[in-house]
């Protein structure tokens, strides 16, 4: 009996732990892509594994000496996409420093480097 007992209880926790190790994974990013460009604003989408709680979550433009700057973001068309709003940058090095709560309560944090360059408008012969 109680073999049995512990059999079952192996089964009903191994079920459980997916739903407890759940957290969302950066899927995708448009900066891969999609630069941003000196002195014109921009956006930027990121895609996660599941919904993300915008109300709840922070996103942050961190500039040279480490100044975090809270941006403005949305969610996109798609499920578990955000599109965040970008304001006219210098050219050099930035990051965007996240922490999103995924539509089951857990949280994630990461940064994406990126690097603001000038855009040459003048064409070469």
């Amino acid at each position: 009996m109680k073999k049995l007992f512990l059999l079952i209880m192996l089964v009903l926790f191994s079920g459980q732990s997916a739903l407890v190790s759940a957290h969302a994974v950066i899927t995708d990013y448009s900066l891969k892509i999609t630069p941003i460009h000196a002195n014109r604003q921009g956006k930027v989408e990121l895609s996660f594994n599941s919904r993300i709680e915008l109300g709840l979550s922070q996103i942050y433009l961190v500039r040279k000496g480490d100044k975090h700057e809270l941006l403005h973001a949305e969610n996109g068309k798609k499920q578990g996409q955000i599109i965040i709003h970008i304001p006219p940058l210098e050219a050099g090095d930035y990051a965007l420093r996240f922490k999103v709560f995924a539509a089951d309560g857990h949280l994630t944090e990461d940064v994406i480097h990126f690097s603001v360059s000038r855009q040459d408008t003048q064409w070469r012969v």
